[in-house]
């Protein structure tokens, strides 16, 4: 990863739950979900995957670890977290107490047809390694292969404005991957198509943003993580990039 990734990944997703922690509970899924997903989405992912308290999903990339628990806290499932950062590894099992496996998506250590569903959501852009990332879970989801993903994907090359460390995929380019990892396409819906998010929700976001800002604003750290993310929401404004939810099937 990158010195910018590796300052989001790694050292703010560990200052984001000690934020979170002083807070309270009410902002600990939120804080988790920082950039990886929003209330609908998330509900539209859980409904179309069609989870239930009888079943594992594993989070690959599962950042601090607000997605699967917002999985877990609607369905009572059991989730498991991969995640490369040990960071973000900590941040997960100090507000959610997940199991937690630090590794990278692209070589998962489990077992084959070892989990009954997993997503990915925002991870597959932080990646060369796509093809074997969506590989890796086909191999580990039973079948019928219950797997979604939350991708950012490029109208067109990007050239000069794609982030440092960022890999966006076209639309057509993610197809390809789909297929050739022996997947295919259930459902597809654009973020862009979901109802807003609540403002209770952004408030408490809004609330732990700032509260990082002001306790490590003047940080390299921050100032790095905070210059990506503003890339991406630049290029996500302008419509250069789309945020893509994708449900899908062993082929």
């Amino acid at each position: 990863m990158t010195e910018a990734m590796d300052a989001e990944f790694d050292t703010v997703a560990e200052w984001t739950a000690q934020v979170a922690a002083d807070l309270g509970p009410d902002f600990y899924i939120p804080a988790g979900c920082r950039g990886s997903g929003s209330p609908a989405a998330l509900d539209w992912l859980i409904e179309q995957l069609a989870l239930t308290a009888e079943d594992s999903l594993l989070d690959c990339g599962a950042g601090v670890g607000g997605p699967a628990a917002y999985a877990a806290k609607a369905v009572a499932l059991q989730p498991l977290l991969v995640e490369p950062e040990a960071g973000a590894c900590r941040a997960a099992r100090t507000l959610f107490g997940f199991p937690v496996v630090q590794a990278v998506g692209s070589a998962l250590p489990l077992a084959d047809a070892s989990v009954d569903a997993a997503w990915s959501l925002g991870v597959l852009c932080t990646t060369p390694h796509q093809l074997e990332l969506l590989s890796e879970m086909r191999r580990t989801v039973r079948p019928p292969g219950r797997i979604a993903l939350l991708a950012f994907v490029s109208r067109e090359p990007l050239l000069t404005k794609q982030p440092e460390g960022n890999h966006f995929p076209a639309r057509g380019e993610l197809i390809e991957l789909i297929a050739d990892a022996g997947l295919r396409i259930e459902k597809w819906r654009s973020t862009a198509d979901l109802p807003a998010i609540p403002q209770e929700w952004t408030d408490r976001v809004d609330a732990v943003t700032n509260a990082l800002a002001e306790r490590h604003g003047a940080s390299r750290a921050w100032q790095l993580a905070e210059r990506q993310s503003g890339r991406i929401a630049d290029l996500l404004a302008e419509g250069a990039v789309t945020g893509e939810m994708l449900v899908l099937r062993h082929a």
